[in-house]
């Protein structure tokens, strides 16, 4: 889910942006987190809330501004998108999903581009 927010962020708004599992976040991420990095935290409730909630706290540690996307309240988050408590995590998936687009659509419009025609984009898939 991050990897595809990630990228449409990218698509629209050509801003540079990452996604990465929270399992992986110690691996590396946590090197860049200081107070010049944006976080958009996918923090569902059915899966793996706890470990995805201690890392997300490691970002808050280091001053990082962290934008919390989930259906139970995160305290330390700077911006926070409330969800719908789910009793399924794919109904979960695609409301944060849904999240994600319309965020990287507000991103772009606030940036001036004109999402419906996205530069450089091939709008078929051509096979040689």
């Amino acid at each position: 889910m991050a990897l595809e927010g990630a990228l449409k962020l990218k698509e629209i708004s050509y801003l540079h942006a990452e996604g990465y599992p929270a399992g992986e976040m110690k691996h590396g991420p946590i090197a860049l987190a200081d107070p010049e990095l944006f976080t958009i935290a996918l923090m569902p409730q059915n899966l793996l809330y706890d470990k995805i909630k201690s890392n997300v706290e490691e970002l808050s540690a280091r001053d990082s501004t962290i934008c919390a996307v989930s259906p139970l309240d995160f305290e330390l988050a700077d911006d926070f998108i409330k969800t719908s408590k789910c009793d399924h995590y794919m109904l979960e998936f695609f409301e944060m999903l849904v999240a994600l687009q319309l965020f990287s659509m507000e991103i772009s419009v606030r940036l001036g581009n004109d999402v419906d025609m996205p530069r450089n984009l091939a709008k078929s898939v051509t096979v040689e």
